[in-house]
């Protein structure tokens, strides 16, 4: 089918139907990822959209969930109405468009999308391009105070760069998506910073910022705060002796005007990487309260509070499960580094499977210090590595211990537990699809024997590979 040309599509689906909305969007355009800013901003335009309150845009190339997770929890907590959208979703689309925390009803979404349809014309939008432009139809339509959108892939090119944002935030910088953004910190930090706004405030939560994000932000003119320069964070002891931190801003110009916050709570999201990105979700705030009030006993509150799955999330089975969606070197680092400062009496198990155009053997490389043992599954998908893929990453990044190759995820996590002792822990991670499934596994845990049963979809003894 010739690009821009629909007549080929099947009928529209009815307007409550958010599935049926959601294959329509599929077929548009050829490209499953196709950047640009020309045709959603067409789109957009004939929508009508216009923010009418602040929006804190988050890129980077790991924590722009954790720290969209962050900034929501914190501003509900100050009494402010949040819209948030975030990407990819773990188990529903509606997971991506949250008001105050709560994912938007499928019919509302829906109806945002039949709202999307009626205004592209024959522009073969992209899917996410596509479901960002309903989401901010959502967003339109409700009575919010503040947005906070996550980027997509990259900034400069991703759809979600057709809204100016109040302060953009770029969380850290690794390498990822090279297709798309090049191979290098440079050339991925000068994509990132294309979030960034004359004359407005831009946030970098990489303590080594890139020189192309640098320059960037010198070209724009956008006044930048980088972690370890402007802001930043130090642990201490709030009054019982429990473990704290302190958030720090300084001003190189008005000395007077330098702020500390503290005693603040650990985050409830796990791991000493999210205080940076609790910090980089203050400096973004801080650089909004002219026009949204957060007390310190909101920003307490709200870090207490948050919440955000496959974020180093912690299943209290026997043996215990953790979820992360670490799904690239720099993820898995942090993961690892993690996985170290929280030892376990026995063995840790991974359960991993990716998506091929990922750098599996530097992931591997990442997790093997601390992984005794490896499940592995194929994703079924046009860009899911198959079990063979996974297990040559293995071998070529070094992996210790038995590795065993299942029919999928779900046998994958099922012959892991029951492989695992009581002293023993099990890993989830490689990409949100593994996450999901795991997660849905879990949530839905059926009858007594469900995982020596499904621990049986383990390939034959002949198809398992021990490295």
């Amino acid at each position: 089918m010739e690009q821009g040309i629909t007549s080929e599509l099947p009928m529209q689906p009815r307007l409550g139907d958010l599935a049926g909305w959601l294959a329509w969007a599929e077929q548009l355009n050829p490209q499953p990822i196709e950047l640009g800013l020309d045709r959603v901003r067409t789109v957009y335009q004939a929508l009508g959209l216009a923010p009418r309150v602040p929006v804190i845009t988050v890129g980077g190339t790991n924590g722009k969930g954790s720290t969209c997770a962050m900034l929501s929890s914190i501003l509900q907590s100050a009494g402010h109405r949040v819209g948030c959208y975030t990407s990819p979703h773990l188990l529903h689309p509606t997971e991506r468009v949250r008001i105050d925390g709560i994912p938007v009803a499928d019919e509302r979404l829906a109806a945002a999308c039949a709202r999307v349809e009626s205004a592209r014309g024959s522009l073969p939008l992209t899917p996410f391009e596509f479901g960002t432009l309903a989401a901010l139809c959502v967003f339109d339509e409700a009575a919010l105070d503040v947005l906070v959108l996550e980027v997509g892939l990259g900034g400069r090119l991703d759809a979600v760069n057709i809204v100016d944002a109040d302060v953009s935030v770029v969380t850290s910088i690794g390498i990822d998506h090279t297709d798309f953004l090049g191979d290098t910190r440079d050339s991925i930090g000068y994509e990132k910073a294309g979030i960034f706004r004359s004359g407005r405030p831009a946030v970098c939560g990489d303590p080594h910022p890139p020189l192309g994000l640098l320059k960037q932000a010198g070209v724009v003119g956008a006044p930048l705060w980088s972690q370890g320069a402007g802001y930043g964070w130090s642990a201490r002891e709030d009054a019982d002796g429990q473990p704290a931190w302190r958030f720090w801003r300084v001003d190189a110009q008005h000395a007077e005007n330098c702020r500390v916050l503290e005693p603040l709570p650990m985050p409830g999201l796990e791991g000493e990487i999210q205080l940076d990105n609790a910090a980089t979700a203050l400096m973004a705030l801080d650089r909004l309260r002219e026009r949204l009030t957060v007390p310190l006993a909101a920003i307490q509150a709200g870090l207490r509070r948050v919440q955000l799955a496959g974020r180093f999330q912690r299943f209290g089975t026997v043996p215990e499960v953790i979820l992360d969606v670490a799904h690239n070197p720099h993820a898995a680092q942090r993961l690892a580094a993690t996985l170290a400062r929280q030892p376990v009496a026995g063995r840790t198990l991974a359960v991993l499977a990716m998506l091929r155009d990922k750098d599996m053997v530097g992931v591997v490389q990442a997790l093997a210090p601390q992984v005794q043992g490896w499940f592995i599954a194929g994703i079924p998908e046009r860009r899911g590595a198959s079990a063979e893929e996974l297990a040559l990453a293995l071998t070529q990044g070094g992996a210790q211990g038995p590795v065993t190759a299942c029919a999928d995820i779900a046998a994958a996590l099922a012959s892991a537990r029951a492989h695992a002792g009581s002293r023993d822990r099990v890993i989830v991670c490689g990409s949100f699809v593994t996450v999901g499934s795991a997660l849905q596994m879990l949530s839905v845990e059926a009858a007594q024997g469900t995982v020596a049963a499904a621990a049986n979809g383990c390939l034959a003894a002949d198809k398992a590979i021990f490295v």
